[in-house]
């Protein structure tokens, strides 16, 4: 597990944004629905109505 949480500040492929995400991107969506605890669906609508601010997603589906 620390493992784990410790690979969490390098380089992913493709090298995720912890700040925005590219809805285009399959892995980029599949990191943050697991991170978020959330579907694709769900995501998807958070990025249509707030953006792609993943701090503004946060606080979407927190609220929704």
């Amino acid at each position: 597990m620390d493992k784990l949480l410790n690979n969490m500040d390098e380089p992913q492929i493709g090298g995720i944004d912890n700040n925005k995400i590219n809805i285009h991107e399959y892995y980029e969506v599949e990191h943050w629905t697991k991170e978020l605890h959330t579907t694709i669906e769900a995501l998807k609508l958070a990025v249509k109505n707030v953006g792609t601010s993943i701090v503004d997603i946060k606080r979407y589906l927190n609220n929704n």
